[in-house]
């Protein structure tokens, strides 16, 4: 992903990490990539990349376990 000039990052990065989702990229119940590998695939901050799945978090999209990273929620398997 190319994160558009004059556009929010911090709008965009939620949708690209939505994305791949959908397109199978990050699968229900498998980690998404550390914040640090993120924010380099993205060209953005980490603090954008933090921000943006804080967000996915409080929607359900994700979740975070502590000392094994932030999954993929699986929806049709609970």
């Amino acid at each position: 992903m190319e994160i558009r000039p004059n556009a929010y990052a911090w709008r965009q990065v939620p949708d690209e990490i939505e994305r791949r989702i959908e397109a199978g990229q990050h699968q229900p119940g498998m980690p998404i990539p550390a914040e640090r590998r993120m924010a380099e695939e993205l060209g953005v901050s980490i603090k954008t990349v933090r921000r943006a799945v804080g967000e996915l978090r409080d929607e359900g999209v994700l979740e975070t376990l502590p000392q094994k990273g932030t999954f993929v929620v699986d929806h049709q398997g609970g």
